[in-house]
């Protein structure tokens, strides 16, 4: 397992993280039978996973809980992150949150405690001067910030700091490459990617948009006329199937799985500190893991990207995957 500096934080991250939201969300990823959390998170540590992310909104809280309870008496030999709701980055509801999640982990520290989303009603000051007295406290370690767009983490930064940014990026949605990663490149900020496997679809595991629970066909990728999608965009199922079947093919060329690609994939792009996967089992979690071997040579990494081109031209620099025009929360 290879291992990147956790931006400016002096600490170091597995190129692979553990995205702990499986963990205590059954109504949103659906119930299994073969879930084994506990035993996920001790496979992970084994292959050298050290870092673990998860929110205080994931299950309500149930995903800090559950993770709390796994990592029982492995806890020096892991980094934990968290995320904090924009709606409680109040200095007083900030203080308030993290105590919340640190009695739900069940932990004295979290280890990067981020912003989970953008927020417009308090003063970025505000937020950063309650998290850096958290830090000084010793209640968290390093700060971070999610779905900031290069505006925002331009903005933050003028009045403090930022480990990382954590944003949705993967084969299918590039459009963090055409502001965002140059600013965290600028500003030493490490990239978390989250969603590298689009919720699963980049496993092959779905043949067409009909196939995928109605929670996972929400993003641009998908027409707007479909339930639960409110982005108001015609999507673009056909472009995004065809790019799906031609990945596939690349995979299968170079005897890899599908998913397996897009993960070593992301950890190899600009900026990227570490890849969040989700696994409820260990079978799950090791075939994750078989990414962090995985050198893809140039040829390859130009032939995805000459196929997945088309899609990052679509979506353009809006970076939220399911708001579009007015509506988009990244800025």
């Amino acid at each position: 397992m290879e291992y990147r500096p956790l931006g400016s934080s002096g600490l170091e991250a597995s190129i692979l993280a553990f995205g702990a939201w499986q963990l205590g969300d059954p109504e949103y990823w659906g119930e299994d039978s073969q879930a084994d959390g506990a035993a996920a998170v001790h496979a992970a540590i084994d292959a050298g996973i050290n870092l673990f992310d998860t929110a205080e909104m994931y299950g309500g809280g149930e995903s800090e809980r559950a993770l709390g309870r796994a990592l029982r008496g492995k806890r020096d030999q892991v980094l934990v992150a968290s995320k904090v709701l924009p709606t409680h980055c109040t200095p007083d509801k900030l203080r308030a949150a993290c105590e919340a999640s640190l009695q739900r982990l069940d932990m004295e520290w979290i280890d990067l405690y981020q912003v989970h989303w953008p927020f417009r009603d308090v003063p970025f000051e505000d937020a950063y001067g309650e998290l850096g007295r958290l830090r000084d406290e010793g209640k968290i370690r390093a700060i971070g910030v999610s779905n900031f767009g290069a505006q925002d983490l331009d903005d933050w930064m003028r009045v403090g700091d930022a480990a990382t940014n954590q944003l949705g990026y993967n084969l299918v949605f590039r459009a963090i490459e055409w502001e965002i990663v140059p600013a965290c490149l600028r500003h030493g900020v490490g990239i978390l990617v989250y969603m590298p496997l689009l919720q699963g679809l980049l496993s092959n595991r779905w043949k067409t948009a009909d196939e995928l629970p109605p929670a996972r066909r929400r993003t641009r990728h998908f027409s707007s006329g479909r339930p639960e999608v409110r982005h108001g965009c015609p999507g673009c199922e056909d472009l995004l199937f065809e790019t799906l079947r031609r990945l596939g093919e690349v995979a299968e060329g170079i005897g890899q799985s599908p998913a397996t690609v897009a993960l070593a994939w992301a950890a190899a792009q600009p900026g990227v500190t570490s890849v969040i996967v989700g696994a409820r089992n260990p079978v799950q979690l090791l075939r994750n893991v078989e990414a962090a071997g995985l050198e893809l040579d140039a040829t390859t990494l130009a032939t995805l990207d000459e196929i997945t081109r088309p899609l990052k031209d679509y979506f353009g620099t809006n970076a939220d995957m399911w708001q579009s025009g007015d509506h988009c929360r990244i800025r």
